[in-house]
């Protein structure tokens, strides 16, 4: 019989179940029988079946997905699922299940969803079957099993993120690619105080001149006053830290000389930065 200080221990270790990034539920592998099924059920974790040869069907939201070897399906959890084996050429399946507090947000990047649960391998050398043998090898080790798995769950998850953003990337506009590149550069790299357009267009391998021309046709502005209005956004963002001086905050969207940054930062806002630091403090 628990007290009330046993209570409160069991409490505090099912609160701390999915508080961390991801967590190895079950794991396993099997042969299936003619017509061996399961479900109508529901799991409270995300469970993955990869096929490795065979056939059989997957129902879920009142859909059924007739799969084959090379393909997997995803159940979520708390969702009511039911698959069955091939009455004539039963799967053979792996299955690893887990959750997390980035479970979700992983497998989305993946396009592995409730509304998209199925996933297929088309290439020659399929590494995700190599993931899922080595997870086989893992499940019999004694020590360090649940480590290796998670290990193994990552590459597939990255896997099937890589195989997703160049399936994306094939469908959008080449100029686009460019752009989002850039940006994303300049969000890792505005802080730098050498940071220079021909740097961002050697990175994402263009020409300085056809990056303006991309940078003027989606946002109207160029690449450097994109750069500036970024560092000067940031900068209004920090200004709402009263620890942080204005020379704090100038080094830290990379302009190392606070003078040139009061400025550039007047140029854009209208007012001196110590100005609109001091009508943040105020509000």
């Amino acid at each position: 019989m628990l007290n009330n200080y046993g209570h409160q221990a069991l409490d505090i270790e099912i609160n701390r179940l999915n508080l961390t990034d991801m967590d190895i539920y079950v794991s396993g592998f099997q042969n299936c029988k003619t017509n061996h099924s399961f479900g109508p059920a529901v799991r409270d974790y995300f469970l993955v079946h990869y096929i490795y040869k065979g056939k059989g069907k997957f129902i879920v939201n009142n859909k059924t997905y007739h799969l084959s070897a090379g393909q997997g399906f995803l159940i979520c959890p708390d969702i009511v699922t039911y698959y069955e084996a091939d009455s004539n050429d039963p799967w053979t399946y792996a299955w690893i299940g887990f959750n997390g507090l980035k479970a979700k947000t992983y497998l989305e990047q993946a396009n592995l969803t409730q509304d998209n649960p199925i996933f297929s391998t088309t290439e020659k050398e399929n590494s995700i079957k190599k993931i899922f043998d080595k997870m086989k090898v893992v499940n019999d080790l004694k020590k360090g099993k649940e480590l290796e798995l998670l290990g193994l769950l990552y590459l597939f998850l990255s896997k099937l993120i890589k195989d997703n953003d160049n399936l994306n990337s094939d469908k959008e506009n080449p100029k686009e690619i460019y752009l989002k590149e850039a940006i994303k550069y300049i969000h890792k790299n505005y802080n730098r105080y050498n940071l220079t357009v021909s740097q961002i267009a050697e990175y994402i391998g263009v020409d300085r001149t056809y990056l303006w021309s991309i940078f003027k046709s989606y946002l109207n502005l160029s690449p450097q006053q994109f750069l500036i209005k970024f560092r000067i956004d940031k900068a209004c963002r920090l200004m709402e830290n009263k620890k942080l001086s204005i020379g704090d905050i100038s080094r830290s969207v990379g302009y190392q000389d606070p003078l040139t940054f009061s400025k550039i930062f007047k140029k854009v806002k209208g007012i001196p930065p110590s100005k609109y630091k001091k009508e943040t403090d105020n509000k």
